[in-house]
């Protein structure tokens, strides 16, 4: 095979996916490059299926999308990993208590900037203000990061005084503190999956790729970028 497998993911992946790519190299498997955006982006360019993509990761949810829209082949998505989302401050700034959801629902309610994504971690962020009744309220308050833009980077440079993603999109950035993972009552973990693109030639490899990114030995790479089996 002489050009590499190409892949597309969400941003909440990417540098777990660049340290599994390199381990899968290291034992000799085919060479694999994946570009990483935000998810939503992600998904309506295979789902537009102008590019010629061999393997995409991305939200389980979304996977299932693309897989009952038949651009992902059935029976080829796999679950990889799971991410919790967490809370990021801007670094040195007081951090608020997060052990309970009742806590959380006071910092939210104090806070005077609040930042979440587009993806699946900001939809379920929605869902729980809404249903603390808070949603009105703190409406005006709220940041929403463009897609493929770190929530995280928004609480350094202050214009987002508390801040919620993928504790593996917050694990890596300058500038903040990570105050922790949100209580187990609220708890919102995403699991990321991945799938072979309908029309790839590679098929086969990217079957084996994934089988790898699934199997114990990727445990290590996952667990260094805030991850955990699926």
């Amino acid at each position: 095979m002489s050009a590499p497998l190409s892949g597309i993911s969400s941003m909440a992946t990417r540098q777990v996916l660049a340290d599994l790519v390199a381990a899968w190299q290291s034992r000799g498997g085919e060479p694999v490059a994946i570009e990483s955006v935000g998810g939503v982006d992600a998904a309506q360019r295979v789902r537009a299926g102008t590019e010629s993509f061999d393997v995409v990761f991305l939200a389980a949810d979304a996977i299932g999308k693309l897989e009952a829209e038949g651009r992902v082949l059935a029976g080829s998505r796999v679950d990889l990993m799971r991410s919790s989302t967490a809370v990021a401050v801007r670094a040195g700034q007081p951090r608020p208590d997060i052990g309970s959801e009742e806590s959380v629902r006071a910092a939210v309610l104090a806070a005077p900037t609040l930042g979440y994504s587009t993806g699946p971690s900001g939809v379920a962020l929605q869902r729980l203000f809404e249903r603390w009744g808070i949603a009105e309220q703190i409406k005006p308050r709220i940041v929403q990061a463009r897609p493929g833009v770190p929530v995280g980077s928004l609480v350094a440079s202050g214009e987002v005084a508390l801040g919620f993603q993928q504790l593996s999109e917050l694990i890596n950035l300058a500038g903040i503190d990570i105050v922790g993972p949100l209580p187990p009552a609220i708890a919102i973990d995403t699991v990321f999956s991945a799938g072979v693109v309908s029309g790839s030639a590679h098929a086969d490899a990217v079957r084996r790729l994934l089988a790898f990114m699934a199997s114990p030995e990727a445990a290590a790479a996952k667990q260094r970028q805030g991850m955990a089996a699926a």
